[in-house]
C-alpha cells in the first residue's frame, strides 16, 4: 500500500523557518514527479510547489516564489519543503502529493497528481 506522510509541522514565529517532509512507502518515489499543496481554514487546497522526477526543474506558487524551496531524497525516499521568512498567511494545513501515473513524464509543470498525504499543520505567529 502506498502511503505519503507528512511531517515536520509546527507553530513558528513570522520570520521564521521550517522545513517538513513528506516520507513515501510502499513504492519509490524514483522517477515520478512530487508536489506540495496547502489547505487554510475556510480556503480551498492550493498548490505551493512542485519538483521533477529528476529534480532538476522545479515550480513555485507566487507566494512561496523566493521563500521556499522543494528538493527531493530519492535514496530516502522523500520530499521536502524548506519553507523561510514565514508569515502569518502562510498558516495553513500542507499536503505532499505525487504522480505515480507517469514515470519519467515529461510535461511538467503539469502533474497529475494521484497520490496524497494526510497533511501536516504549519501555523506562523504574528
Amino acid at each position: 500500500q502506498v502511503r505519503l506522510v507528512e511531517s515536520g509541522g509546527g507553530l513558528v514565529r513570522t520570520g521564521g523557518s521550517l522545513r517538513i517532509s513528506c516520507a513515501v512507502s510502499g513504492r519509490s518515489l524514483s522517477g515520478y514527479a512530487m508536489g506540495w499543496f496547502r489547505q487554510a481554514p475556510g480556503k480551498e487546497r492550493e498548490f505551493v510547489a512542485a519538483i521533477s522526477w529528476s529534480g532538476g526543474r522545479s515550480r513555485y506558487s507566487d507566494s512561496a516564489k523566493g521563500r521556499f524551496t522543494i528538493s527531493r531524497d530519492n535514496a530516502k525516499n522523500t520530499v521536502y519543503l524548506q519553507m523561510s521568512s514565514l508569515k502569518p498567511e502562510d498558516t495553513a494545513d500542507y499536503y505532499c502529493a505525487a504522480d505515480f501515473q507517469h514515470r519519467y513524464g515529461t510535461n511538467f509543470p503539469t502533474i497529475e497528481y494521484d497520490y496524497w498525504g494526510q497533511g501536516t499543520q504549519v501555523t506562523v505567529s504574528a
